[in-house]
C-alpha cells in the first residue's frame, strides 16, 4: 500500500511540474519581416479551448503590440493594440507600417484574464 501511495504521490508532482509556456515559432526574436507577416503561436501545459470555455488548464492566444505582458486574472482589453483569438486560432497575419515592434503574446481564459507573465512571451521584429 505504502509503495502504491508513493507512487501516486510521485505522479501527481511530476503532473505538477509540467512546465506551462507559450512560444512564438514564427516569427523568431529579431526578426526583420515584411508586412503583412505570418505569426504562429505556441502553448506547452495548456489546452487551446475558443473563448467561454471556462476548462481548467485551457485558454486562448492574445497578442500585444508594444505592450507588456498582464497581470494573473487582469482583462484583456479590446482594442486596436490587443489581438484576440477567441476562436482558438494558433496563427494569424498581422499587418504593420515600418518600424520596429514589441510582440507580447498573452495566454488567458475563457473570459480573457489573463494566466500572468509565466504564460506570455515577448519578441521584437523589424518591418521593412
Amino acid at each position: 500500500m505504502q509503495k502504491i501511495l508513493a507512487a501516486l504521490a510521485m505522479a501527481l508532482l511530476a503532473g505538477a511540474a509540467a512546465a506551462q509556456s507559450v512560444d512564438f515559432t514564427e516569427p523568431k526574436n529579431g526578426a526583420v519581416v515584411s508586412s503583412p507577416f505570418k505569426v504562429k503561436f505556441a502553448v506547452t501545459g495548456m489546452e487551446v479551448k475558443p473563448a467561454g470555455s471556462m476548462d481548467s488548464n485551457t485558454g486562448h492566444h492574445h497578442l500585444i503590440i508594444n505592450g507588456d505582458s498582464m497581470k494573473v486574472g487582469e482583462s484583456i482589453p479590446f482594442d486596436e493594440t490587443h489581438m484576440h483569438f477567441g476562436k482558438g486560432q494558433t496563427e494569424t497575419d498581422v499587418t504593420l507600417p515600418p518600424g520596429t515592434y514589441k510582440l507580447t503574446m498573452q495566454f488567458a481564459n475563457g473570459a480573457h484574464q489573463s494566466y500572468g507573465p509565466g504564460l506570455s512571451k515577448t519578441i521584437t521584429v523589424t518591418v521593412k
